[in-house]
């Protein structure tokens, strides 16, 4: 067990998938102690400071995937193992309990398995996103120290990936699976994508995966273009996404989770389905930090260019109708990456349904 103290009480890590929140009694029961005074506060408001750290260890990447949100290169620089390793020194610090490793492609570093290690003797959770070229049986069983491998995996419909990455992407689970690695994938969800998600999660399903993760197409690196607006989801398609999400998660073949910028789409949904799907609205500067390949600190992996302070301003003193919104608390204004690209600066979420309909004329 690994804990740390937070006014409300603390966050335990009990293993690697499990990190709870317990109040002042169950903490001072585990032993811990915290300078507490006053009452238990009612609620929780949020970590002090991150639970999870995203670490870019390299830039290099034999693909040139149309959707990557990152400046790779077939022959982009590693960050050295040295760095990396006073990066998770850094990241532990802070009191983080997960880091993950990504890219450009993280299979291309050296020191790939013995970042997981370095991670474990941290007592940091490791875990990495590959998109699964030019792993071997052999390359698999080195990667037994993450906790969970994700493998980039948009289905036989998507216009991210060149399409021979499918079968790179399904061998890559195959070997992580029978290597005995914890395999997820991750899905972005673009207009193409989403009609064959529910085929897409089955097949990951049957191939060994315990997890998909479905990411939003946000406008960053190579999607910060005119092709956004084409491949972004379609508003029938954001209609329609709690439902179809609701149907995957009844399937039960795997569990499924939803990147913090897909919760303003789901605005108009229950929010008791909400709750039951375990989301977590923009967690940029709050729940989650990165470092970048040049070991800067940024809110996420896709607002390396956003400066935390505008991030935390408009977290607590939102516009309308994300200050009025039932959901606010959890969203948090949504993806500012989205917004910044499509008005300039970060504000409520433009493709958000309540914002849209805010702002469309009665």
């Amino acid at each position: 067990m690994r804990a740390r103290v937070e006014d409300f009480g603390a966050w335990v890590r009990l293993d690697d998938r499990t990190l709870v929140a317990v109040d002042r009694r169950r903490a001072a029961a585990l032993g811990l102690a915290g300078p507490w005074s006053g009452p238990q506060p009612p609620d929780i408001r949020g970590p002090t400071a991150p639970l999870e750290a995203h670490v870019a260890i390299t830039e290099r990447c034999p693909l040139s995937c149309a959707g990557c949100y990152q400046p790779t290169r077939v022959d982009g620089a590693h960050a050295s193992l040295d760095r990396l390793r006073a990066t998770l020194d850094e990241v532990r610090a802070a009191g983080a309990f997960m880091v993950a490793f990504g890219g450009g492609e993280p299979l291309t570093h050296p020191d790939l398995p013995a970042l997981a290690r370095e991670a474990r003797a941290r007592d940091l959770v490791p875990v990495v996103t590959t998109s699964g070229i030019g792993l071997t049986a052999e390359r698999a069983r080195a990667l037994t120290h993450f906790a969970q491998v994700n493998v980039s995996y948009d289905g036989a419909t998507s216009e991210l990936r060149a399409s021979e990455t499918v079968a790179v992407a399904e061998r890559a689970i195959a070997a992580l699976v029978a290597a005995g690695v914890t395999v997820g994938v991750n899905v972005v969800l673009t207009r193409r994508s989403v009609v064959a998600l529910e085929d897409t999660c089955a097949r990951a399903a049957a191939l060994g995966a315990v997890e998909a993760q479905l990411l939003r197409y946000k406008p960053e690196g190579r999607a910060r273009s005119l092709d956004y607006l084409e491949r972004r989801l379609s508003p029938a398609q954001v209609a329609e996404l709690p439902a179809l999400l609701r149907r995957i998660v009844d399937r039960g073949a795997l569990s499924l989770r939803v990147d913090c910028a897909l919760v303003p789409l789901l605005s108009f949904a229950d929010p008791a389905a909400l709750d039951a799907l375990a989301v977590m609205g923009c967690e940029a500067g709050n729940a989650l930090t990165a470092r970048t390949l040049e070991g800067r600190v940024a809110p996420c992996s896709f607002t390396r260019e956003l400066e935390p302070a505008a991030l935390t301003g408009f977290a607590e003193a939102p516009e309308e109708p994300c200050a009025s919104c039932p959901i606010q608390r959890v969203c948090r204004g949504g993806c500012k990456v989205v917004s910044t690209h499509l008005e300039g600066r970060v504000g409520p979420d433009p493709e958000c349904p309540r914002v849209i309909a805010h702002r469309s004329p009665a």
